[in-house]
């Protein structure tokens, strides 16, 4: 059963380690960055004020010694929407101390083909984050502790094929 949002931002305030993300998909259609991504697409500058609640959500959690971390798997080349996230995105949560990696399959098989889009709070408490064929985000899906070492694997097999997004991003990025 799919729970509701706001017990996803309880996590973010309480998790005392460590917060890490699988992404594994190619678009993410969230209605609200729609004005976002038509400005990137069109070469405008990028607002100052552009993902500070999520800069200042990741700052808060860093600067008392937590770790945030994900990485996303892709395929080059990029759609529209990744080179929009990455750009903007993983650049600036980077100054909130956010950490990226990137899991190119593009010339590759993808040792997580199977693995659902996820967020895992200090190794303990697994939540899937559900999408629908379009991208749009359905709800998180909080899943018992009993279940976490499945997501620590694929944590692990992410990060041991994954390398640094900068190192990534400037080979093929912007």
């Amino acid at each position: 059963m799919i729970s509701s949002s706001s017990n996803l931002a309880e996590r973010f305030k309480n998790f005392e380690r460590e917060a890490f993300r699988l992404e594994i998909l190619d678009d993410y259609n969230i209605p609200s960055s729609a004005e976002n991504l038509r400005a990137f697409l069109a070469g405008e500058p990028q607002p100052a004020d552009y993902n500070a609640g999520w800069v200042e959500t990741v700052r808060t959690a860093t600067q008392a010694g937590k770790r945030m971390y994900r990485v996303h798997i892709v395929t080059r080349p990029l759609t529209d929407y990744l080179r929009y996230e990455l750009g903007w995105g993983y650049i600036k949560n980077m100054t909130g101390g956010e950490e990226f990696f990137i899991l190119d399959v593009t010339d590759k098989p993808n040792p997580l083909s199977d693995a659902p889009d996820f967020w895992l709070f200090d190794e303990a408490a697994p939540v899937v984050m559900n999408y629908d064929e379009s991208g749009t985000f359905l709800g998180p899906d909080f899943r018992p502790a009993g279940t976490a070492s499945e997501f620590v694997s694929y944590r692990d097999t992410a990060l041991a094929h994954a390398e640094p997004f900068a190192a990534w991003w400037a080979k093929y990025g912007g």
